[in-house]
């Protein structure tokens, strides 16, 4: 969901310039403890504007959302917001756009939207609004929402983001929550009870991570209604199976980003040459040093995978036994001693390309085995990887706006 702004760019800011003032609010350090508050948490939120509900259905038209202009109905106030999430054994600042849309009836819920696979650095979330994800219109249709830009991106952009890394994800959106949370009762904005996650692509992934952080550390004092969660790719394991299978994939831009996270987050520092084949091996790392989009990498890398990876390593995925200390990473980084307790939607597109469809297949399979019974599963026929969002999105934003009573 991550489409770059570009008509109404202009009216946006000239409005936001004419008609808002920068304001910020901080909150001093506060020692941490296992599960820390949203007081602990909270670093600063920066006034970035007031947006009417006219320009949020604009841009939804320009971006491709047409279909949610109707569910648009209020004027949002956006901040940036900076929070602490403990990575690595060290606290780091993370941040991400807050929405609060104005004038609803009554106190509303809050949401955490999670958005998909992102290499620009300029897409992130938190540069609102030089950058349009899409997920700022469920704050129009009463939601508070927060969009975390994830780690990697926005304040933390010198680190290299841990990509399907289960629990910095869970963290980055659980601690946004607890943040926004304190935030908004200092600011004097009240919610209701409910707390709402959701999420497409990478996003799915990291909201189920976020879900069961929630649902398994009652520390956090957090209660989640339902979580709505899109091509998530959460059977890391499945998803190698299949790539050890097939003789192309269409999106290498993935496959080069999930190698060299797990490189850099689990200090293995393996060259690149035992993945990759040159020239691939040495373009890697500018191709992902946040400058270039999923298009522009995918064209500088190739769909065959035989070209592509480094040939004792195809051989070793092939291999059940090849690649050991990979293969246990992507297990411990699936979903498999736990069965969501809240309401929750899977959603997939039949064809997705990218995300393999049988990953959300196997996922659900194994939570009904495990006695899971809050687990729904939408196939959405015939939908790729791009295509399948709105359909999910139509979906489920009536059926979560049906449970926030």
């Amino acid at each position: 969901m991550q489409k770059k702004l570009t008509s109404f760019r202009w009216l946006l800011l000239v409005w936001l310039a004419v008609f808002s003032s920068c304001e910020y609010f901080t909150d001093g350090p506060s020692p941490m403890d296992p599960q820390p508050s949203g007081k602990d948490l909270f670093v600063t939120a920066e006034l970035v504007g007031t947006v009417p509900a006219a320009t949020l259905k604009n841009l939804a038209t320009l971006s491709g959302f047409e279909s949610f202009v109707p569910f648009a109905k209020y004027d949002v106030t956006f901040y940036r917001m900076v929070y602490k999430v403990n990575y690595q054994g060290q606290d780091v600042q993370a941040s991400g756009l807050l929405g609060i849309p104005e004038g609803t009836p009554t106190p509303p819920a809050l949401l955490s939207a999670q958005h998909g696979t992102m290499f620009l650095q300029a897409e992130a979330p938190s540069n609102f609004p030089a950058t349009f994800s899409g997920f700022e219109l469920f704050a129009s249709t009463g939601f508070v929402t927060v969009i975390p830009d994830f780690i990697g991106y926005g304040t933390s952009r010198n680190i290299f983001h841990p990509y399907f890394d289960q629990e910095a994800s869970a963290l980055t959106v659980v601690n946004m929550v607890k943040a926004a949370q304190y935030f908004l009762k200092s600011n004097g904005t009240k919610l209701n009870k409910n707390l709402f996650l959701a999420g497409y692509s990478e996003g799915g992934y990291v909201t189920m991570a976020a879900q069961q952080e929630i649902e398994t550390h009652p520390g956090h004092n957090l209660t989640l209604t339902a979580a709505a969660e899109g091509a998530g790719g959460y059977d890391l394991p499945e998803f190698l199976n299949q790539i050890a299978t097939v003789p192309t994939y269409a999106s290498p831009s993935f496959l080069a980003f999930i190698i060299q996270a797990y490189n850099t987050t689990y200090t293995w520092n393996r060259p690149l040459t035992d993945f990759f084949q040159q020239p691939y091996a040495g373009k890697i790392p500018t191709l992902l040093n946040g400058t270039k989009n999923t298009d522009q990498i995918n064209a500088e890398l190739t769909t065959d995978l035989a070209a592509l990876f480094n040939p004792t390593f195809y051989a070793n995925l092939k291999n059940p036994s090849g690649e050991p200390v990979l293969r246990q990473k992507l297990l411990e980084n699936s979903f498999n001693n736990w069965v969501p307790r809240s309401p929750t939607r899977l959603y997939h597109g039949t064809n997705d390309e990218s995300v393999f469809f049988s990953t959300s297949v196997t996922t659900y399979t194994r939570f009904k085995a495990a006695g899971a019974t809050n687990v729904e599963f939408f196939p959405i026929p015939g939908g790729t990887h791009r295509t399948s969002i709105v359909p999910m999105m139509l979906n489920a934003l009536p059926w979560l706006q049906s449970l926030d009573k």
